[in-house]
């Protein structure tokens, strides 16, 4: 069984800048792609980023590109998403995941761990 933990979210000005954090412990995420979602109040979750297994290729949303960035570390077993220009439109719980491939993980079909999310609020 692997565990996600999401840290690093919080409450930040529009503009401002946040780091997430995912952790993973169980397995190694050298053997998925990692991922993040998003889910505001009132509406569906929607893939953010991917990044592959080894973090040769990541993948974002049209909503975000430009302004956030996906990383991981091998050796911390943590995957990370950058992101800065924050709007209010990026409020939400953000969601970490892992998976066979981007892109059944973005439309959210091939995820085989979730972590429990960490809460961005983007107000003044």
């Amino acid at each position: 069984q692997v565990q996600l933990v999401e840290s690093g979210g919080g409450l930040v000005q529009p503009g401002g800048s946040l780091k997430l954090s995912c952790a993973a412990s169980g397995s190694s995420l050298d053997n998925y792609v990692s991922g993040w979602f998003r889910q505001a109040p009132g509406k569906k979750r929607e893939g953010v980023s991917c990044i592959s297994s080894h973090g040769d290729s990541t993948h974002y949303a049209d909503s975000v590109k430009g302004r956030f960035t996906i990383s991981r570390d091998g050796a911390k077993n943590t995957v990370y998403l950058e992101m800065n220009s924050l709007k209010a439109e990026d409020t939400a719980v953000y969601y970490c995941a892992i998976g066979g491939g981007c892109t059944g993980l973005l439309l959210g079909y091939d995820v085989d761990f979730w972590g429990k999310g960490t809460l961005v609020t983007v107000s003044s």
